[in-house]
């Protein structure tokens, strides 16, 4: 929603949305009876959603209620998307204000590794069949060392995205932790504990949305590093330690 707003994509966010929810009727509409109620429960959020986007305008009031409709005893709500770590400090300053207790959690996964992943998905979305093929990822990811692949290149820059953070959130309401260590370090307990909730076990052997596999070439990764160079160091030096992963790396830059 905020990228949305931050964007001028108003209109185009509910027109993605409402293709969503047609979507999904069609689904409920063809699905065998035990699948129809979740379904419903899909069509309904859609409807709810796209009831704040056609305001056309900006609306945190609703957005807010939207996101807290039906909330129950949970002592948390949340709004996840990556597209949030590229917005204005203006806008992360507004988000820090809409309610009485906000608290934002940044994840920073190894910038090489982030970056092929993103390249991969962009070449599955680019193929007529779905599929990485090789060739167009080679050149996409020469494309974004290049600049010229703008979208990749805002989201690998690590360095505007923590200087935007800490200059809109106040230290206390924010919490940048490594993707890494969700799986061998402490970072859940400490989303838990900066969330305000007891220890949560989280399902880290689950995947979800996994990209399609294609392995870097030596080439490609030591290209990559060098143009990462600079993230790593910032991150380096703003947040000290780094998960194994990151020295791997960081060691070959």
């Amino acid at each position: 929603y905020f990228d949305a707003l931050d964007e001028g994509r108003l209109d185009r966010r509910a027109a993605q949305i409402a293709a969503a929810r047609e979507a999904l009727a069609d689904k409920r509409a063809a699905a065998p009876m035990f699948k129809r109620r979740k379904l419903a429960a899909r069509i309904a959020d859609h409807d709810a959603y796209l009831s704040v986007l056609e305001r056309g305008t900006e609306d945190c009031d609703a957005y807010l209620g939207y996101l807290c409709d039906g909330v129950g005893r949970a002592r948390v709500v949340g709004d996840v998307t990556p597209a949030y770590g590229l917005l204005s400090a203006e806008r992360l300053a507004a988000m820090a204000r809409m309610a009485s207790d906000v608290r934002f959690v940044y994840l920073l996964r190894d910038p090489v590794d982030r970056l092929w992943s993103h390249v991969r998905m962009m070449a599955a979305r680019r193929s007529d069949n779905g599929k990485v093929d090789p060739a167009r990822a080679a050149n996409i990811l020469k494309r974004t060392i290049s600049g010229e692949e703008t979208q990749i290149v805002r989201r690998s820059d690590y360095k505007g995205a923590l200087e935007t953070l800490f200059a809109a959130v106040p230290q206390a309401r924010r919490l940048v932790a490594f993707y890494e260590d969700l799986f061998t370090g402490d970072a859940v307990a400490r989303i838990c504990a900066h969330l305000g909730i007891s220890a949560q076990p989280a399902p880290v052997d689950a995947v979800v949305h996994g990209g399609q596999p294609l392995e870097m070439t030596g080439e490609q990764r030591r290209a990559a590093r060098d143009w990462l160079a600079p993230q790593y160091d910032f991150v380096t030096a703003t947040l000290g330690d780094v998960p194994a992963r990151w020295q791997t790396d960081l060691a070959k830059v």
